[in-house]
């Protein structure tokens, strides 16, 4: 679900850490578009605490992270960054009801949140609930259309499990767009296009 090299997990995590660390109080843009959350304050601690969690998470120590994430939520509910990275400590943990409630709450605060969106309509694929998780992608990349995980993913959604060629063609040919050295998935599309006939 969250295959990352060492290098692209220290970046997701730092990442995490921009987003959390620069989030906002007015809440977030109801308009389809990525909130802006540059204007909120968060007291140090809880920042301080948040990057603990995003250590924690990256050694693989899972538990710990849920419980200082729980924690940070505990002091700070204005923010999604916190709950998506609880709901995937919760997930690497084993535990997918608290992963979903986590994500799910994620969205409450920001509905258009690509990392949430991404991370729920994945678990909702691990769980066979693929149609659950073609709609989040779908509306997600309508609110995000250049976060390439949600475009990537809606294709291994649409080849791997939905058997829709057409779909996936169009999602890894968008994603290569976006992604143009990825070479795993410029193979993946080579062999797309070949069982379509093309």
């Amino acid at each position: 679900m969250w295959k990352l090299s060492g290098k692209a997990a220290a970046r997701a995590l730092c990442i995490g850490l921009v987003i959390f660390l620069g989030a906002c109080a007015g809440g977030p843009a109801k308009t389809g578009k990525v909130a802006d959350y540059t204007k909120v304050r968060v007291a140090g601690g809880v920042s301080r605490d948040f990057e603990e969690s995003l250590q924690l998470l990256h050694a693989g120590e899972y538990q710990q992270a849920i419980s200082l994430l729980n924690d940070v939520v505990e002091r700070e509910q204005r923010l999604p960054a916190p709950y998506v990275n609880l709901g995937i400590a919760y997930y690497k943990s084993g535990d997918q009801k608290h992963a979903e409630e986590s994500f799910l709450k994620a969205l409450e605060i920001d509905p258009v949140h690509p990392t949430a969106n991404n991370e729920l309509a994945v678990l909702y694929r691990k769980q066979g609930r693929f149609e659950e998780a073609r709609k989040i992608y779908t509306d997600a990349i309508s609110s995000n259309p250049e976060y390439s995980p949600l475009v990537k993913n809606l294709g291994i959604l649409c080849d791997l499990y939905l058997q829709d060629l057409q779909c996936a063609l169009a999602q890894f040919d968008q994603y290569l767009k976006l992604n143009p050295d990825d070479q795993e998935v410029t193979i993946w599309m080579a062999d797309l296009k070949r069982r379509a006939g093309r």
